[in-house]
């Protein structure tokens, strides 16, 4: 076994890493960008080298800086974790020659599995279904274009080097192919530095599966069953489960066959996954056709883990450091169900846009045999624009699947993310919904249960708003005790804040904001239990205790519930009951002007480049009509106009960088 190992990754795969080499006793070294010096990998490992700046072309993508990182610290083997490094062929010759073990399949079989068209033509001769499609070298659009109308809409476009949901277009007719095509080209070169595609027939209600398959340098291949990955926005996996709900031991057996046949075929050895498209309409409902393999640890490997209780890491380095595989396939069984939630600093209600930030609090769930939480980041950290914004993985493992979507709704009520937006709210609605609960799964679900999912916010519970209230007094008391401590006179009445005045009961009014929707919350102190509020007209006796976390036990007329309120600037979010309420504490003695922000403009929603200009300048434009396209955290993302109108001039050219809220178009409304 190896004695140090270099993670040549970041985040929550780094650290995952990490802690199964610190139970085996192998010594770990974290590489970093300029913008992760403080990262909780590098905390966390033996070691920790800088490569360079935050741009990951000059940090984790840069190979020759990995290996030196490598060769000066010692370390006998790479772990490239998942992105970035992990199915690069050229870097994985490159440890071959400098003697370093590549903790991954062999080179040939990175080659083959690299481009999907190739590994397409090699499953077809292998016998594995494939959807009907063009896989071929010749990427002329026109030519393209006549491929696309012989197969049929809606079709899918797809990079041929790509993942991650990256680099994909769904054409629903063909007015719309070319320039779906051109927006997928951008994006695959961008993310991949390939632009190369293939096309496929877009299945109406397909369900995606894969398989995780390992093998070792002795010629032995497992699978370790499969998980279900269908929920999915923009391509991108939201929640991921194991086993596939509805799964028969035939088709499961069909599906291990063949993707142990398709790793045999590449020699492959290490850990990888065949993801298979599975038809649910009509005649062919059931039936799987082989989409691509990847040639690494998959994101929702945890999953696998819960159900079979193994450490996937681990055995990625036993067979890296040529030892067989632990065990066989007769050996292998499923218990129980797991369920992996994705936590990203993201806001669903404005197209998931993702959102940078220090994290002011972060709380997840207390880990247990049911409750696992994989993070890179801890409180105080900061999400950066540079880099995937992925806060964490929630995963959860029960005896049965009703039991274990239970734990995943208990686990979110109990997630707090105060600094950024984030999608815990949304998850917890998904994993509730109709469709989800019954496991009627397929990769549009998102879509299909959108009125569900982004409902209104509607106002708060009249105990949010008690809460609030109730935590900012306290907090008003506390600082001014630690104030008064500070004090010549620590006893001086004037130090108190508590209501007390000379001559008369004391009275005070707290305004809050919920979005749109404001309240005057009156307080009367009370000197024998804590404060008496009235909120719309009705009145009620309220006290508590408020934690230095922001947790509070609170009494609301006779009603005991325990909650978190933490103050961030003049925000304070609130959590109740397993919902978040984010209000603005104005000052009573402030009155805001009218308007707002640059009237007549548009804003950049996040930090990024502008890669298109699609509207004219001075040409009538509908509400909703394409401006101009942004690319930020290797995403393209359409900027719209809000309103009926013109563009009178853009603000940066093509190819420019934007910070977030930097105004990038000059828009005049329509009279």
């Amino acid at each position: 076994m190896f004695e140090k190992i270099l993670i040549a990754n970041r985040g929550e795969i780094a650290c995952r890493v990490i802690k199964t080499a610190r139970r085996l006793g192998i010594r770990t070294v974290a590489v970093y960008s300029e913008a992760d010096a403080m990262a909780r990998h590098v905390r966390m490992a033996d070691e920790a080298l800088l490569l360079g700046p935050a741009a990951a072309r000059d940090s984790y993508l840069a190979g020759d800086k990995i290996l030196a990182a490598a060769r000066q610290t010692g370390a006998q083997a790479i772990h490239p974790g998942y992105g970035f490094l992990s199915e690069n062929a050229v870097f994985a010759e490159a440890c071959q020659r400098a003697g370093v073990v590549f903790i991954g399949p062999p080179v040939a079989a990175i080659q083959a599995m690299g481009s999907k068209s190739a590994a397409k033509t090699l499953m077809a001769k292998a016998g594995v279904p494939l959807v009907p499609g063009y896989h071929g070298d010749r990427q002329e659009p026109e030519f393209l274009h006549t491929h696309a109308d012989t197969i049929g809409y809606p079709l899918l476009i797809k990079a041929s080097a790509g993942g991650g949901g990256k680099g994909m277009r769904v054409a629903t007719r063909s007015e719309e192919f070319l320039e779906a095509l051109a927006s997928c080209k951008r994006e695959a070169a961008s993310s991949f530095g390939d632009e190369n595609v293939l096309l496929e027939r877009y299945l109406q209600r397909p369900r995606h599966i894969e398989m995780q398959i390992f093998g070792d340098t002795f010629g032995n291949v497992v699978h370790l069953f499969e998980r279900d990955c269908s929920v999915q926005r923009r391509h991108q996996k939201v929640l991921e489960e194991a086993p596939a709900p509805g799964m028969t031991t035939e088709r499961r057996a069909a599906m291990g066959k063949a993707a142990v046949d398709a790793a045999k075929a590449v020699g492959y050895v290490g850990a990888g996954t065949v993801e298979f498209i599975v038809d649910t309409v009509g005649e062919m409902s059931g039936t799987f056709y082989f989409m691509e393999m990847n040639t690494r640890l998959q994101v929702e490997h945890p999953v696998t883990e819960m159900i079979t209780g193994l450490d996937l890491v681990e055995w990625q380095l036993l067979v890296a450091a040529g030892e067989a595989l632990p065990l066989a396939q007769e050996q292998l069984a499923i218990r129980g169900h797991a369920l992996e939630a994705r936590i990203y600093a993201e806001d669903p209600d404005k197209g998931f846009l993702p959102s940078t930030g220090r994290l002011v609090h972060l709380a997840p769930p207390e880990e247990s045999l049911h409750v696992r939480v994989d993070t890179g980041v801890e409180q105080g950290d900061a999400i950066t624009p540079h880099y995937d914004p992925m806060i964490s993985k929630l995963i959860v493992w029960d005896e049965t699947r009703d039991k274990a979507l239970a734990r995943m709704l208990q686990a979110l009520a109990q997630y707090r993310v105060v600094g950024v937006a984030n999608n815990v709210g949304f998850l917890a609605r998904l994993v509730a919904c109709p469709s989800f609960s019954s496991a009627d799964l397929d990769t549009g679900l998102i879509e299909h249960e959108n009125a569900q999912l982004f409902q209104e916010a509607g106002e708060p519970p009249r105990q949010a708003w008690l809460i609030t209230a109730l935590a900012e007094l306290l907090r008003e008391a506390r600082e001014a005790g630690r104030a008064a401590q500070r004090d010549d006179d620590p006893t001086s009445p004037w130090h108190r804040r508590d209501g007390w005045r000379m001559n008369s009961a004391a009275q005070r009014t707290l305004l809050l904001r919920h979005g749109e929707i404001g309240k005057n919350i009156a307080v009367a102190y009370d000197s024998h239990s804590g404060y008496v509020m009235t909120v719309d007209g009705q009145a009620t006796r309220v006290d508590g205790e408020l934690g230095d976390n922001g947790s509070l036990r609170a009494d609301l007329g006779g009603t005991r519930i325990a909650a978190t309120v933490v103050a961030a600037g003049e925000r304070r979010h609130a959590f109740l009951h397993g919902r978040a309420y984010i209000f603005a504490c104005v000052d009573p003695l402030y009155h805001a002007g009218e308007g707002g922000g640059a009237e007549g403009g548009l804003v950049a929603p996040m930090p990024g480049k502008v890669i298109a200009l699609i509207a004219t300048v001075g040409a009538p434009l509908s509400k909703g009509a394409p401006l101009l396209i942004l690319e930020a955290m290797k995403m393209e993302h359409t900027i719209t106009a809000p309103v009926n109108g013109t563009v009178k001039s853009f603000c940066f050219g093509v190819g420019d960088q934007v910070g977030d809220g930097a105004e990038l178009v000059e828009f005049e409304v329509a009279k």
